[in-house]
C-alpha cells in the first residue's frame, strides 16, 4: 500500500466530508419534501404529494415554499456528491500520471 502524503490525506478527508454531506443533504431534502404542510388550518399535504381533491388557494404558497426548499437542499446534496466524485477522479488521474 503506497504512503499518502499530507496533502493526500487532506484531499481524502475533503472527499469523505463532501460525500457524507451530500448524502445527508439528499436525505434531508427528501424528508423536507415529504413533510406535511398546512395553511389557514387546512392540511395541504406535502411538496411531493399534495392533498387529494381540491386544495384551498392558501395551500399554493405553502406548497410552493416547501417544494422550493426541498429542491434547494436536494440540489446542494447533488452538487456535493458531484464535487466528491470530481475530486476523486482528478486525484486518481494525477496519481496515475505521477506513477507513470
Amino acid at each position: 500500500m503506497p504512503k499518502t502524503s499530507g496533502s493526500g490525506l487532506i484531499v481524502i478527508t475533503l472527499n469523505k466530508i463532501l460525500g457524507a454531506a451530500g448524502v445527508v443533504l439528499l436525505l434531508c431534502g427528501a424528508l423536507l419534501g415529504l413533510r406535511s404542510v398546512s395553511a389557514a388550518g387546512a392540511d395541504c399535504g406535502s411538496a411531493f404529494q399534495p392533498a387529494g381533491g381540491i386544495t384551498p388557494m392558501a395551500c399554493d404558497n405553502a406548497l410552493n415554499s416547501a417544494a422550493t426548499l426541498a429542491t434547494i437542499v436536494i440540489s446542494a446534496g447533488v452538487l456535493c456528491l458531484i464535487a466528491a466524485v470530481a475530486i476523486k477522479v482528478i486525484r486518481d488521474r494525477t496519481r496515475a500520471k505521477v506513477t507513470a
